[in-house]
């Protein structure tokens, strides 16, 4: 899911740069430092999740969990991805220096619109109802950053057409894949962790 450098146009470098920029400072803005923690442990989750190849044909990709840090920090996933990408581009050369705006904005959006969209769901009374909508907030997430990426790359000129398509195409698995893991995590925070989801102390799971 990362884009590397030298693959993205300067206007799209720029426009991510800047709006990932502005994700960053409100994410900042809007964080709760008694919960730094937390987003540390997300951040090195996200990490982890790299490293989960899901072969795919001739090539293979990789889980991502945008979906789960985004229930569980809303906005705060914008500078806990920033500093994740930047330690994977820094140790293993994932992704590039360039593009670490794009990057960052288009696995941190998607995060950031689930939570909104799935927030209510996921700290419903009913086990089954959370564990659908973490579903839909995992899947989610990764079908609008994979729809970012490849929208990205088709902005930056007809030669990068085909991987924008092949990037819709190899990330369908993803989808679903992400969709089961992060119901099965908001049904296991609601266990062991109900604050990381913000889950009313009346409603948690016995």
């Amino acid at each position: 899911m990362h884009i590397v450098d030298g693959a993205l146009a300067g206007p799209v470098l720029a426009v991510g740069a800047a709006l990932a920029a502005a994700g960053v400072a409100y994410g900042l803005k809007k964080m709760d430092y008694d919960h730094l923690p937390q987003v540390g442990v997300l951040s090195a989750a996200f990490f982890v999740a790299s490293y989960i190849h899901l072969p795919i044909g001739f090539s293979s990709v990789h889980l991502i969990l945008n979906g789960l840090i985004g229930l569980a920090l809303g906005w705060a996933a914008f500078p806990a991805l920033l500093v994740a990408l930047i330690l994977q581009a820094v140790f293993f050369g994932f992704g590039g220096f360039l593009v670490l705006g794009v990057n960052t904005f288009n696995i941190a959006l998607p995060a950031v619109l689930m939570y909104y969209v799935c927030r209510h769901g996921i700290t419903a009374s009913s086990p089954r109802i959370a564990g659908i909508w973490g579903a839909i907030g995992g899947a989610g997430a990764v079908t609008l950053t994979t729809l970012m990426v490849a929208g990205s790359l088709a902005l930056s000129g007809e030669a990068f057409w085909l991987a924008a398509k092949a990037t819709l195409i190899a990330h369908i698995p993803v989808m679903v894949v992400e969709g089961f893991v992060t119901a099965a995590a908001v049904l296991l925070i609601r266990q062991v962790k109900p604050e990381f989801l913000n889950i009313p102390e009346e409603w948690q799971d016995a």
